[in-house]
């Protein structure tokens, strides 16, 4: 899954920083790690209407496939289904607010080819059209070869650079990996990190909307539903032996830390939502999160690439630099002292 052909402004920012190109390629070096994480991602849905993008999806990435596969593993959250047909859970009182989503299954080919190594099938939306859905959703991705993780009981496990690596996916939602059974997720992360020598842990967890930015440190809940204590959940499992903790759900994004060397990402936000899912203001914006992991698993550095959605098309880079912003500010806001240094042109240090 390593891929070359790395974009000009990639190359800089490896070049400069601790594991340049020509350190990695050198016998010296230590291995390291590169990841591309994004958040929610829902590229077109048939049904209960046609609201597919005019050119099937296939220019959706476009503008952020060199960044996406430019990375060792690319992550992200797929909200949805990926089925030709299937029977909803569901029945919608309304069309105009239908919030089941289905994209045909031959859309896992545009996850793949933007780069996508492996994709979370652990939310809302996961089981749209029931437990069957979702493993069509899981068959087409095995098809495209994207590993997966977020059935209860599933997860991803896979070598890269020479080092066995594990994706745990948890949510909120039936028959999912939960996230809110905290004690059984700390057991299996433990498990994975006997076994492996990378634990990435992604969830879908927290409230929605724009109202809900700062990491509350508490249960959440949404509309009377339990939405977990996402800080809780984060530093539980890293203690457990996770190395990367990747949050998403709100639909905006939330701050970030440096807990025990390891990176928490408490909200990557909406990435690549074409319909159904509002974009509106800060809901239309997120990052491309890059992190360098050492051998170990330890955070070495990093890049906030912003990202806006202008529709019809996908997530383009965003020259304000709205997503580092927001992320700097509600980092300190949140975690006082987050263990991070944000630089203006988006790299992430570690805090001396």
């Amino acid at each position: 899954m390593t891929r070359c052909g790395y974009p000009l402004f990639v190359l800089g920012a490896l070049l400069a920083g601790t594991g340049s190109l020509a350190d990695t390629d050198g016998a010296s070096e230590a291995v390291r790690i590169r990841i591309a994480a994004v958040g929610d991602m829902m590229i077109g849905t048939d049904y209960p209407r046609n609201h597919l993008p005019d050119d099937d999806g296939a220019g959706m990435f476009a503008e952020v496939t060199p960044i996406l596969s430019a990375a060792d593993i690319a992550i992200g959250n797929l909200e949805g289904t990926l089925i030709d047909g299937g029977t909803p859970l569901k029945e919608c009182k309304s069309l105009d607010s239908c919030y089941l989503f289905r994209s045909p299954a031959r859309y896992a080919q545009h996850y793949r080819n933007a780069g996508f190594d492996v994709l979370s099938v652990a939310n809302n939306h996961a089981r749209d059209f029931g437990e069957e859905g979702r493993t069509a959703t899981m068959a087409a991705l095995d098809a495209a070869g994207i590993h997966h993780s977020g059935r209860e009981g599933e997860f991803a496990s896979f070598e890269q650079q020479g080092r066995k690596i594990a994706v745990l996916a948890y949510a909120v939602t039936q028959k999912s990996n939960l996230l809110h059974d905290y004690e059984l997720a700390v057991q299996t992360v433990a498990g994975f990190a006997a076994t492996h020598d990378i634990v990435i842990v992604t969830f879908h967890g927290g409230a929605e909307g724009a109202d809900v930015m700062h990491v509350p440190f508490a249960e959440e809940e949404y509309y009377g539903e339990p939405r977990g204590d996402v800080a809780r959940f984060s530093r539980s499992v890293v203690d457990a032996g996770a190395d990367l903790v990747l949050g998403h759900g709100p639909h905006v994004v939330r701050g970030m830390e440096l807990y025990k060397d390891r990176l928490i990402a408490y909200s990557l936000g909406n990435f690549a939502t074409y319909f159904g899912i509002s974009v509106a203001g800060a809901k239309g914006i997120a990052p491309i999160l890059l992190a360098t992991l050492d051998a170990d698993g330890r955070f070495v550095e990093g890049e906030i690439i912003s990202t806006v959605q202008v529709r019809p098309g996908g997530p383009r880079i965003d020259e304000k630099q709205r997503a580092l912003n927001l992320i700097r500010g509600l980092s300190f806001e949140d975690f006082g002292n987050p263990g991070l240094l944000f630089k203006p042109d988006g790299k992430l240090l570690k805090n001396p």
